[in-house]
């Protein structure tokens, strides 16, 4: 049975902006995602949701961007929020083990109120290819978000980031 490819939804005209997450969440498919997160940013947005319920995974670096969207809108005016909701146990446990959720707000009931008020959904498609240096730098950055929303996290990434800084600095 072939191996479906994670998938990104995403209804950005509903307020709060709903994004489904679909399979697994990881550095290979993080870039869309942030792209889409700083366009509506910049277009005003800044309430989320984020609907794990069909999630089978997720990786640092994929927490490292909700991390970076939660830290840029902590420092908006006025102040923007995000929402995880129907995580899993073990995403669920991942978010607490990383401290995100002292930063992002966990709904740990099924969040049917928070879902949409459609059901109109896109799918989130990178519009372009990210070059080795420029892969790097979004996973350096995530990690170095993770580390600023809670110290103890230096200790679990320190090797990622100092790896990753060598080869962002090096090219």
């Amino acid at each position: 049975m072939p191996k479906e490819e994670p998938q990104f939804l995403v209804n950005p005209y509903d307020d709060p902006v709903v994004v489904k997450v679909l399979g697994k969440a990881s550095f290979l498919n993080s870039a869309p995602v942030k792209d889409l997160f700083d366009r509506l940013v910049k277009h005003g947005k800044s309430r989320f949701v984020i609907d794990f319920e069909k999630c089978t995974g997720m990786d640092s670096t994929f927490l490292g961007i909700l991390a970076g969207l939660g830290i840029g809108l902590m420092k908006s005016d006025p102040r923007g929020s995000v929402v995880l909701c129907r995580l899993s146990e073990r995403n669920l446990e991942l978010i607490e083990n990383l401290g995100l959720h002292r930063l992002l707000a966990v709904d740990s009931g099924d969040a049917g109120q928070a879902g949409p008020a459609s059901e109109s959904f896109d799918q989130i498609i990178s519009e372009k290819k990210l070059s080795e240096v420029e892969n790097a730098r979004l996973v350096l950055k995530a990690h170095e978000n993770l580390v600023s929303i809670d110290e103890s996290n230096k200790t679990k990434f320190q090797d990622v980031i100092a790896f990753l800084k060598n080869q962002v600095e090096g090219k």
